[in-house]
């Protein structure tokens, strides 16, 4: 049997990194990343026969948690249809009404593959229902790898940003303007310098992508009230956030109604699919009775559809998202008092299942605070709760998840292996 370090080896062999995504391979923590053989409820298995208790969920997919009995026997019988038609199903228009129904401020939805598809194609809808070129976004928020969106922070309002990626062209890049988060003076100003010239501001309403970072009640409402005075469509991108947090995402619990939304992840149940909507004025500009063009061989694949019509099922049940705002809680209301009481300064957030930890004495409110967190202390809690069978996501700039089924018992043992792991941490700092 290989061993997770052999087969990291055999992998970079073969694949860049070794990884199919970057985050993956662990650079952000060191070490050697673990391969999955299967998953279950809470946890993950690895080759070596390794159980961890899983707080990554799949990047937060994986709501209703791992192998659920209910899922897999739908997509079971859908795959015995077969696996992709090539057609229009009665799936795809049972999903897309679902989500017109879930979603208030949806009133037409178009699915799609991935997280990253959906905003590009929502940007690109963005432009051409609006005519204009320009586009904002925030520092520290993650829309997928497209080019316009792989962008880093420029030094002000007359600079724009710069590609955080080789082989994006600044061409690519220069309709795009990077803001600072939570900053509502930049925001207005923004508008100011380049009046009806924005075409979108997309935006994580909650963002996920540089740990869990709230929006402040001015900075939101300001946003909302700037858009709608410059004709600008406000992208709400809750492919991390949507059904995550809440029912009808955070645009529900922040009173926000945005123009176009993109989800991901819980609507597919953990299978490869995603969608944008809004409202039919918008969306009626995509093609083939529009002129804005979209399309995918795979979207609306109907095994896809399936898992998410599930999962979509099981999240509606009674108090399914109290209890999971109460498990988050629970989990990082014990992590606080516990490296609190051990000396460790540690400040925490949660909000539906979705959750974050700062080795800081504040929860942040933008990139910038974020990053002025314990780097080398995270790293290390990371690696010992990962040694003691706990697995979070192996950055200090990502969010966690929490599903239905970790429960006290499963919170309660995570508590207990970090109140150990803290006390390491203590006595090495001391």
């Amino acid at each position: 049997m290989l061993t997770n370090k052999e087969l990291f080896e055999q992998a970079k062999l073969c694949i860049p990194g070794g990884v199919n995504s970057p985050v993956r391979s662990f650079n952000s923590v060191g070490g050697t990343p673990f391969f999955t053989a299967r998953a279950e409820g809470s946890s993950l298995f690895d080759i070596e026969g390794k159980e961890y208790i899983d707080y990554v969920c799949s990047w937060g997919a994986n709501i209703v948690g791992h192998a659920n009995k209910t899922v897999i026997a739908r997509v079971t019988e859908a795959l015995a249809n077969g696996f992709s038609y090539g057609t229009p199903t009665e799936l795809e228009v049972v999903f897309a009404k679902k989500i017109c129904e879930l979603v208030p401020s949806i009133d037409k939805f178009r699915l799609v593959s991935s997280g990253t598809e959906a905003v590009m194609s929502a940007i690109r809808l963005a432009r051409g229902y609006t005519r204009r070129n320009y586009i904002i976004k925030f520092n520290g928020c993650y829309h997928g790898h497209s080019d316009s969106l792989l962008i880093k922070a420029g030094s002000g309002l007359q600079t724009f940003g710069n590609p955080s990626s080789s082989g994006v062209p600044e061409e690519a890049v220069r309709h795009t303007l990077v803001l600072e988060y939570n900053d509502t003076e930049q925001l207005v100003e923004a508008f100011r310098v380049y009046p009806e010239a924005i075409a979108a501001v997309v935006i994580e309403p909650f963002a996920g992508n540089m740990n869990l970072v709230r929006p402040t009640s001015e900075f939101i409402q300001q946003l909302r009230e700037l858009c709608t005075k410059n004709g600008t469509v406000l992208v709400f991108d809750e492919v991390m956030t949507g059904f995550r947090v809440a029912l009808g995402g955070a645009q529900q619990l922040l009173g926000i109604k945005p123009d176009l939304t993109t989800v991901g992840k819980v609507i597919g149940g953990g299978m490869p699919l995603a969608g944008f909507g809004g409202k039919a004025e918008i969306m009626d500009c995509l093609a083939p009775i529009g002129g804005v063009y979209q399309a995918g061989t795979l979207s609306g694949n109907p095994v896809a559809v399936t898992a998410g019509l599930a999962v979509l099922d099981l999240i509606q049940q009674q108090d399914f998202y109290l209890r999971l705002a109460n498990s988050a809680s629970l989990l990082m209301d014990g992590l606080k008092k516990i490296a609190n009481e051990e000396g460790i300064s540690l400040s925490v957030d949660s909000v539906g299942g979705m959750f974050g930890f700062y080795f800081s004495d504040r929860v942040p409110q933008s990139f910038a605070e974020v990053k002025e967190g314990n780097q080398e202390l995270f790293n290390r809690f990371f690696h010992l709760m990962l040694d003691r069978g706990v697995f979070f996501a192996p950055s200090m700039y990502e969010a966690g998840f929490i599903s239905a089924v970790h429960d006290s018992r499963v919170i309660d043992k995570t508590l207990a292996i970090a109140r150990d792991v803290f006390k390491i941490l203590y006595t090495q700092t001391v």
